[in-house]
């Protein structure tokens, strides 16, 4: 049964692992779509400084370009919400996986404190013996 154990040990170790990894890429994910954010609140500024430059030539083509920042803006919130949703999902399945790891090596310090404790008492339970015909034979 402890060969069991130890398996059930080593398999949710690499499931913890494995969420950790997941939950690594959800918050990469996360990251990469923040930064395309600020990204596109940087390219904003530098549209507007260089509408403020030529207004004439910019005029035109600021308004659409501010219409599509919007749009785009839009798309980037919807996208990063989703995103964190994700995360915490991931944290959830992390979590659970890690209270079951930590059940079976629970289980694992409590068999082998239940083993060492009959070890023990079969150790005492001998020199018990011992003594006793120790005690027989110096009596005899």
């Amino acid at each position: 049964m402890a060969k069991g154990l130890k398996s059930l040990i080593r398999l949710n170790e690499w499931k913890v692992d494995e969420n950790r990894r997941i939950l690594s890429q959800k918050l990469a994910d996360v990251a990469a779509t923040e930064d395309a954010i600020m990204a596109l609140e940087e390219e904003v500024v530098l549209e507007q400084k260089t509408a403020e430059q030529a207004p004439q030539e910019a005029g035109l083509f600021y308004g659409v370009y501010a219409n599509g920042v919007i749009v785009r803006r839009e798309e980037y919130k919807a996208e990063l919400e989703q995103k964190e949703t994700h995360v915490l999902v991931a944290q959830d399945v992390l979590n659970k996986s890690y209270r079951e790891l930590e059940k079976f090596k629970i289980l694992r310090k409590e068999r082998e404190k239940r083993e060492q404790k009959e070890r023990d008492k079969e150790e005492q339970d001998m020199l018990d013996e011992l003594g006793l015909q120790g005690f027989q034979k110096s009596s005899d």
